[in-house]
């Protein structure tokens, strides 16, 4: 009998599941590797684990694996109801605090504690509020994130034309105001999830992405529907990002404000060091804001600092017996 032991987290809402033990040695020399094994030769254990009857249909979680890159701590691959994720801010800030909280970081300081984690897109170094007992609060350091592609016009089933920006922020992120689908960003989640996800599913048929770097990242991970104040304020701005299979992130989405950032760096309107809030369907915020201008390939890049809370909900233990067909995995949209 198949078992699997995790430990239960959320990030302003969003679930994130580390599976702990239950996997076998992946194989593959790189992270990118490893997720391309389990793609073609690997697969149900993450349905068996992300799907009902343990899971649901916006489900997210992290298998926790050796790194490859020398400065890491800890690699992780992302996982979805669709597959695989190339970069989770809100994973990243959960999976933070866990690193400290389990001992796996050696080095801890107070007041912060520094964890470097091996994302699918590249090294992001995370700092952890530590205060010699409790752990708390943390902020991360994006990689090189870039506005790719400015008005980009898509004719989009039931709703028209629609016009986005296509960011990168750990994946590649379509950017488009509420009001072109006539709707408020506070709409239901339904009416987010089918407008938004039409919008992505479109996307990924008609308009092709190329990352300079890194082949394995160049597809169109995700849409996020926001209010359209992309100007710099200290107000708050939101939004909601919809991903992988029409998954509805209940945090306002840790690589999408970076992309968010990354569209409005580009666009000049907002300068090196402002910080802006983004808030999500459920009230959660992340703050975020631009610390460094780079290069990635020939895009003008930034590094963007993205902050937030994770919170511990529980542990599980889940099983699999060998004549359960219906429990090894479904989805119920």
């Amino acid at each position: 009998m198949a078992t699997y032991i995790t430990t239960e987290m959320h990030t302003g809402g969003e679930p994130f599941r580390i599976i702990e033990k239950g996997y076998p040695e992946i194989p593959g020399d790189t992270i990118l590797d490893k997720i391309n094994y389990l793609k073609r030769e690997y697969d149900h254990p993450r349905k068996l684990i992300m799907w009902e009857p343990r899971g649901h249909f916006d489900m997210f979680g992290a298998i926790l694996v050796p790194p490859d890159h020398p400065e890491a701590d800890i690699g992780v691959i992302f996982i979805n109801n669709e597959g695989y994720s190339p970069m989770c801010g809100h994973g990243v800030i959960s999976l933070g605090r866990y690193m400290v909280d389990k001992g796996i970081v050696k080095n801890l300081t107070i007041p912060e504690t520094v964890v470097r984690i091996q994302c699918p897109c590249g090294l992001v170094e995370a700092r952890v509020q530590y205060d010699g007992k409790k752990s708390g609060a943390v902020s991360f350091l994006s990689v090189p994130a870039f506005l790719y592609a400015k008005d980009v016009s898509v004719d989009v089933p039931e709703y028209g034309k629609i016009v986005v920006d296509i960011s990168f922020g750990g994946g590649f992120f379509a950017l488009v105001p509420a009001s072109q689908f006539n709707m408020e960003i506070k709409s239901s989640a339904s009416k987010i999830r089918a407008a938004v996800g039409t919008t992505l599913e479109q996307l990924r048929k008609d308009c092709k992405v190329e990352h300079p770097d890194y082949s394995d990242l160049s597809y169109m991970y995700a849409a996020i529907i926001t209010d359209g104040k992309d100007e710099y304020s200290e107000k708050v701005t939101a939004n909601c990002c919809v991903f992988a299979d029409r998954m509805l992130d209940r945090s306002p989405c840790g690589s999408g404000v970076t992309s968010r950032i990354a569209q409005q760096f580009g666009r000049g309107l907002i300068k090196l060091g402002q910080t802006r809030t983004f808030e999500s369907i459920t009230g959660a915020t992340f703050k975020a804001k631009p610390v460094k201008s780079v290069k990635c390939g020939d895009y003008d890049a930034v590094i963007v600092e993205v902050s937030g809370n994770g919170y511990y909900t529980g542990t599980s233990t889940f099983s699999l017996e060998e004549d359960d067909i219906i429990g090894r995995g479904f989805l119920l949209s």
